[in-house]
């Protein structure tokens, strides 16, 4: 009898080799890979769901109450819900806040980001390069309350001199446009801050989609008599544009989340103010909750998750709108669109 095993080629294979058709031990282990990565993507998406709903419901009873009777809300030791008509009028102030700080950090630290990056991926030499990737990364394993540390004893005081200078001469822009702070307490210090914090993630996204970038891109641009820089700004830039946006949106997200810093570097009110030399500063969502949950008693904590809920809500947009330019992207993580069709022509 012979021992034969047809493949699917045509070729017969002998005795043990016809073993190798069999189905392998391995397959087990694949499912069960399989199981528990689908498992462990459907868990993040429940998780997701559950903080939402729970959120939904600590901010119910805040939403519905009537702010201008109910004693809790109008109770004046505990926490700082007095004087407000409604959730609105008590989280507006509160969400401006958040999104300007936020802004201002970006308006700074992004381009600082992207040249250091483009530093380490294309300028520096290679030892130099891998150290300060290195140190770039260590700021993310930096504590939120070391940099509030900083902010409030160095970064304040380092900046009276440059606040009363601005309202003297500046006072023309509307940013200067106020009473200069004696103490620093601004929102031009906590943005510097925020600034530092958020640049890791940036300069970190933002050195590898440089470095992704086809080399016979570069090699093509430079061939053609480019500079380096018209070679970066020719085939690097384009590249990476929405790579870098992407990543700029994520450290928004980080900015947007940042409690203790801002808590011990701004000393905030509720108000609307483009003002970032003085001491009138919109409050941020985080840093208030962090400040008043202590103090307040059961609907001022369920106003609190409220304006959590208003931060929960503008995090996932932020990061949502950069996972959908990835997505739209030809960058690395992105999926390249198809080219369309031509339809013939006929005669």
């Amino acid at each position: 009898m012979s021992s034969d095993t047809q493949t699917a080629g045509g070729r017969a294979q002998k005795g043990p080799a016809a073993a190798a058709v069999l189905p392998s031990p391995g397959k087990a282990g694949d499912r069960v890979f399989l199981g528990l990565s689908t498992g462990a993507a459907w868990l993040i998406m429940v998780i997701l769901a559950g903080v939402a709903i729970f959120l939904i419901i600590q901010a119910a009873p805040a939403i519905a109450a009537n702010w201008k009777t109910d004693p809790r809300i109008t109770d004046p030791t505990a926490g700082n819900t007095v004087g407000f008509p409604n959730i609105w009028a008590y989280v507006g102030p509160l969400i401006f806040g958040t999104i300007w700080a936020s802004f201002l950090a970006l308006l700074m630290g992004a381009p600082v980001a992207i040249g250091i990056a483009l530093f380490i991926s294309h300028y520096a030499p290679r030892r130099l390069a891998g150290a300060l990737g290195y140190v770039i990364d260590l700021l993310a394993a930096v504590p939120s309350v070391v940099f509030g540390l900083w902010g409030l004893y160095t970064m304040r005081q380092f900046l009276v001199p440059f606040n009363a200078f601005a309202a003297e001469h500046l006072s023309w822009l509307p940013f200067f446009n106020g009473t200069a702070s004696a103490a620093g307490g601004t929102v031009l210090a906590g943005a510097i801050v925020l600034a530092v914090m958020i640049l890791p993630i940036m300069t970190s996204i933002s050195r590898e989609i440089f470095l992704q970038t086809p080399q016979l891109h570069e090699e093509a641009a430079l061939a053609l008599g480019a500079t380096r820089w018209e070679m970066i700004r020719l085939a690097v830039f384009p590249y990476a544009r929405s790579g870098v946006f992407s990543a700029i949106l994520l450290g928004l997200g980080r900015a947007l989340g940042e409690t203790m810093a801002i808590a011990m570097i701004v000393s905030p009110k509720f108000l609307y103010s483009f003002v970032i030399i003085g001491d009138d500063n919109p409050g941020t969502i985080a840093a208030n909750i962090a400040l008043q949950f202590g103090g307040s008693n059961a609907l001022q904590r369920q106003a609190l998750i409220a304006t959590g809920l208003a931060l929960f809500v503008i995090s996932f947009g932020v990061n949502f709108i950069a996972r959908w330019i990835i997505g739209r992207s030809t960058t690395p993580g992105g999926r390249a669109k198809a080219p369309r069709k031509k339809k013939a022509v006929t005669a």
